[in-house]
């Protein structure tokens, strides 16, 4: 709460800075010429000189307090009682944190109730502490930034420079995120790698790491049948269905529908891409799974399953229709017009026009789609989750259940697991397959939509 209040302040500062910085150098306007910059621009030096130095100062302060206080509630009288182990210490120290922000919720240890009081003081103490450090910034940045306020300032200038490095901070950030999460799979991964074989768990047909113990542990972690259940729903039973819908749907909403009727088709056929994942998982796993498990039953199959890979394949394609059908309608649409009257003008009919001219220029277009699709699909986990089941095999019949790299990282990694086991580890393995392989088809989906657009543009 009073983190809140630092930053409504810190804001309300700002906005007064921004006013009387104005005002000042309207003061200082003597005529044409006057000025260098007008007294926006002077405003706007002002407000960034208080508002950025103490969002630096808030965000240190966030980083550092979380330290102080454990150190302050350690050196309590309390806290000579806490057990020795580090998982027990640190959940002790987070229910008193629970309840020290808390009053009156319940204690599960005694030790914690004793320690909320401490931990509250502490807390208090910090937050003015630092909400006093924070607005000691803001009035030091002002004054810095009023002081400059004189009639040959280019405030202009500096404003502008200041803007463009908050957008390269921005900018960089994702940059920064995605090195981030590389190196958090690559360190991992690497850990895991010292236990198992990458060859072995590359190459391996038996996926069983729940019985990975003792020295044989590469043999329980062989990945294929995960890699071969990702690629088996995801870039072939998927994209039977999304490709030929996808792709007829946008040759009718190109080539055939109406202006009017585009108008509502187009949009409609899109909100499939809205629709939340888990809403799909609940759709395939309550009524897909159910016809398919007849389907296969009235077939012959013996005792068919719910989970089924079709299931899950099925639905995950009807997910990723707007994907193949916004890009391929893009690129239809990119087909330079003068194509389409000369196929027409030698006699060809609509249909062979389509055919025989608008989809093969089209096609690198439509290519790039498809692999942004595919990428897409590997990455699902709700449905695959729902209605694929967690049997890793290798197996042709769609009717069978199967999991996904998806699947085994959402196990691996949730309830009371050891995380430094070669068991948890595992999924970080699994992680940095799967951001390789989405890598790879991204790299090639923007390559063909590179070549695409310098051949039309």
């Amino acid at each position: 709460m009073i983190g809140f209040i630092v930053l409504a302040a810190v804001l309300g500062l700002g906005l007064v800075g921004w006013f009387s910085a104005r005002t000042r150098a309207r003061l200082l306007y003597t005529g044409r010429g006057s000025l260098h910059s007008t007294p926006g621009y002077h405003g706007w030096h002002m407000a960034l000189w208080i508002v950025i130095p103490a969002l630096l100062a808030f965000a240190t302060w966030s980083s550092i307090e979380p330290g102080l206080i454990e150190t302050s509630v350690m050196s309590d009288p309390a806290a000579a009682a806490l057990p020795a182990g580090d998982m027990e210490r640190e959940s002790i120290l987070a229910e008193a944190h629970v309840i020290a922000a808390n009053p009156g919720t319940a204690a599960f240890n005694p030790l914690s109730a004793q320690l909320a009081e401490p931990m509250r003081a502490a807390q208090s103490r910090f937050d003015l502490i630092g909400a006093a450090l924070v607005v000691l910034f803001a009035f030091a940045g002002g004054g810095y930034g009023f002081t400059r306020i004189r009639a040959g300032f280019p405030a202009r200038t500096r404003v502008e420079r200041g803007v463009m490095l908050l957008l390269l901070a921005a900018s960089l950030m994702a940059i920064l995120t995605t090195f981030g999460i590389i190196a958090s799979l690559v360190f991992e991964a690497g850990m895991f790698f010292r236990d198992v074989s990458p060859l072995d768990f590359l190459t391996g047909l038996h996926w069983a790491p729940a019985n990975a113990v003792g020295d044989d542990l590469s043999s329980n972690f062989g990945a294929v049948p995960l890699f071969w259940g990702t690629i088996y729903i995801g870039a072939i039973i998927a994209m039977l269905v999304a490709i030929p819908l996808g792709l007829m749907s946008a040759i009718y909403l190109t080539q055939y529908a109406s202006p009017r009727l585009r108008r509502w088709l187009k949009p409609a056929l899109e909100i499939l891409a809205g629709v939340p994942t888990v809403v799909y998982g609940y759709f395939a796993a309550l009524t897909v799974a159910p016809l398919i498990r007849d389907f296969a039953a009235a077939m012959g199959a013996e005792n068919p399953s719910t989970e089924s890979a079709l299931a899950a394949g099925l639905v995950m394609g009807v997910m990723i229709i707007p994907f193949v059908s916004s890009m391929a309608d893009d690129s239809i649409a990119a087909v330079p017009q003068a194509m389409r009257d000369g196929s027409l003008a030698m006699g060809a009919t609509k249909s062979e026009t389509i055919k025989r001219v608008l989809l093969p220029a089209a096609l690198p277009g439509i290519v790039a789609g498809v692999m942004l699709a595919i990428s897409r699909a590997i990455g699902e986990t709700m449905i695959v989750v729902m209605a694929a089941g967690a049997a890793a095999r290798l197996s042709l019949n769609p009717f069978e259940s199967m999991t996904t790299v998806t699947y085994q990282i959402v196990q691996l990694l949730t309830g009371d697991q050891e995380f430094n086991s070669p068991k948890t580890l595992s999924a970080f393995a699994l992680g940095l397959v799967l951001f390789i392989v989405t890598l790879i088809l991204n790299i090639i989906a923007l390559r063909v939509v590179k070549r695409f657009r310098e051949a039309y543009d």
